[in-house]
Parts: structure tokens; sequence; C-alpha cells
């Protein structure tokens, strides 16, 4: 990022080693949290956010999912699908992820887009069922970088990703429903970003993620 001074450097080293150490603990087979971040930056520049902005999204995205990691449930890492009281647990993750940014000192900002990371448009999300304009446009980008790089990379209950073609039409046929369309309707104008290649190999799992 632009100028960051020494103090913003050393945050964001910590957060790479927390990035990591979430992605380890959930088993993607790839780097996760950098890929979202490395997404959700993109389609931040598309909406023209400025650099603080930016720079909240990306520190929230290399902890979205440490509420996870804290709440250390043995059926994360399960090589099956989730059950439905699992589901129901796991939906406690967003709210213990709010905490856990706040005790590592990151801003309320970045404490609410890790809370409202899984808010749908259409208000059927979780922990809030907020809906549209309510969620901030960083978490509605989140929530697109987080649901594109999820489907196309493998982790104990995913052994068979979307192909790159197959998750955008998941997002097109979730717009209005999941996600807000002006945010699909970017992401799908990004083009030549590794980040946006899939990790299928041609094997697919046609089913929702968590």
């Amino acid at each position: 990022m632009e100028n960051v001074s020494p103090v913003k450097q050393d945050v964001e080293e910590k957060l790479l080693k927390i990035a990591a150490s979430i992605d380890e603990f959930e088993g993607y087979a790839h780097p996760h949290a950098t890929r979202i971040a490395f997404l959700a930056d993109a389609l931040a520049l598309k909406f023209n956010l400025a650099a603080h902005d930016r720079f909240s999204l990306r520190q929230a995205a290399l902890v979205h999912d440490i509420g996870e990691m804290a709440m250390n449930r043995d059926y994360i890492c399960a090589n099956r699908p989730l059950r439905d009281e699992e589901r129901i647990d796991m939906q406690r993750h967003s709210v213990i992820g709010e905490q856990q940014a706040a005790k590592i000192g990151l801003s309320r900002v970045v404490q609410l887009l890790v809370r409202w990371h899984h808010e749908w448009w259409n208000g059927a999300g979780y922990p809030d069922a907020i809906e549209r304009e309510q969620i901030p446009l960083a978490a509605r980008i989140l929530r697109v970088a987080d649901t594109f790089a999820a489907l196309t990379d493998r982790r104990p209950h995913n052994n068979a990703p979307l192909s790159a073609p197959n998750a955008k039409k998941y997002l097109t046929e979730q717009a209005g429903i999941e996600f807000d369309p002006k945010v699909v309707k970017m992401f799908l104008l990004l083009e030549g970003l590794e980040e946006l290649e899939s990790y299928s190999n041609g094997y697919e799992l046609e089913e929702n993620i968590t």
C-alpha cells in the first residue's frame, strides 16, 4: 500500500502472520486471506475508495475468519459437509471475529467489516440481518471476494472447487440476493489477475459454501 508508515508496516506483518495461521487452521490448500485482500483491494479501486478505506478493507480481509480460529471447532477442518447444528454454531464466528479484531488493536471500522462480512444484500445474512446499503460498501466487497476465493480453492469440506467461470456464474446468479449487484458487476470486470484463477484442476463440487 502507498506510503505505509513503519508502524503500519509492523501491523501489516503481524496481520499477515495471523492470516497465515487462520489459513492453516481452516485447511486451505493455498493462501486464502491474502488472495481475498488482493481481490478486495482491486474492487475497492474500481469503486474509487479512499486510501484509508482500502487500508481498513485489507486489514479486515486478512483477519476476516479470525473468529473461526478462536472458536477452534473440530468440525471446521472435518473432511465432510457441515451438519445443520454446526452451521448454526459457525455463524457465531463473525461476532467472535469482531471481538478478536478489537483484542489485537484493530480499528472499529475493521471490527465491523469482520462482523458484517457474511451479511447478504437481501437481509438474509448474519449476524445482524442488515441489508442493501445498510451494509458498508467495503463489507459488500469483502463478501464477494471471500466467496469467489472460497469457491475456487480446496479445503476439508470443499475438495472439488469450482472453476473460475462457474464461480463467476454463481456470483451472477446470486447478485441481488446474496451480493450487491454493483459489486458483482465490478468483479466481473476484473481481469489479468492471478488471484482470479481457480484451483479446481477440472474438478468441481456444485454446492454452496458456508
